[in-house]
């Protein structure tokens, strides 16, 4: 049993229900019962909820389609990835494979524990708490936010509609490794192109490696 004492002391986090935080950093492939999954549900929400706070206050001139890529940024599986892996949380995780060691690859994984833990946060110490715990541990990339960059699927499809009036194809090629952690693979293309490949640890990123790559295969900036 991992010691999730340490998790507490080192963020000054004293839970008041023991099951919770337990829960929040439990995978499902060592308990199918009682994981993460649920905790996990409910931080995406509660995440999500703060981010768009602070960022409707801090951005009250910005359109709703700037606010939408700024958050979206700020929410998306590779952010709480590295989020989770800052406050440490790859120490603490109970996988069923005790010997596994967490890593960076390993971005489902940490992502969803960071979304549990802050779902257990939030059932335990209630949502001021939350919130000033979201808020610290993104501080530096809401810093970043002022900048908006357009995704690479968004900037392909942008060029496609201009160009030739359609939308990028896009198809699901397949999905490699452990159903914990897959890879996924998908092909696109736009008019008068070849296909081009994506992979990630999920569709979505797998479709912004593929328009990527067929940005880059076109000298698209």
């Amino acid at each position: 049993m991992k010691n999730l004492y340490l998790f507490e002391n080192n963020h000054k986090i004293k839970f008041k229900n023991k099951k919770l935080i337990k829960a929040a950093f439990t995978h499902k492939s060592a308990n199918r019962e009682n994981n993460n999954e649920k905790l996990e549900f409910l931080g995406d929400r509660v995440l999500g909820l703060v981010l768009s706070r602070k960022l409707y206050e801090l951005y009250p001139n910005e359109s709703e389609g700037v606010l939408d890529k700024k958050f979206a940024t700020l929410v998306k599986k590779k952010t709480c990835c590295e989020i989770g892996w800052s406050l440490n949380l790859q120490n603490y995780i109970i996988t069923g494979d005790a010997k596994k060691k967490i890593t960076l690859n390993d971005e489902k994984i940490l992502s969803d524990c960071c979304e549990a833990v802050i779902g257990a946060i939030y059932l335990d110490r209630g949502f001021d708490y939350v919130s000033n715990f979201i808020l610290k541990a993104w501080k530096k990339k809401i810093d970043k936010s002022n900048v908006t960059l357009l995704d690479a699927k968004t900037k392909l499809q942008e060029y496609s509609l201009k160009h030739f009036k359609k939308l990028p194809f896009y198809n699901m090629i397949g999905a490699k490794g452990p159903r914990h952690n897959p890879t996924y693979k998908i092909s696109v293309s736009i008019i008068g192109s070849k296909k081009f490949y994506g992979y990630g640890n999920s569709k979505q990123e797998a479709e912004q490696d593929g328009a990527n790559n067929l940005l880059k295969g076109h000298n698209i900036s």
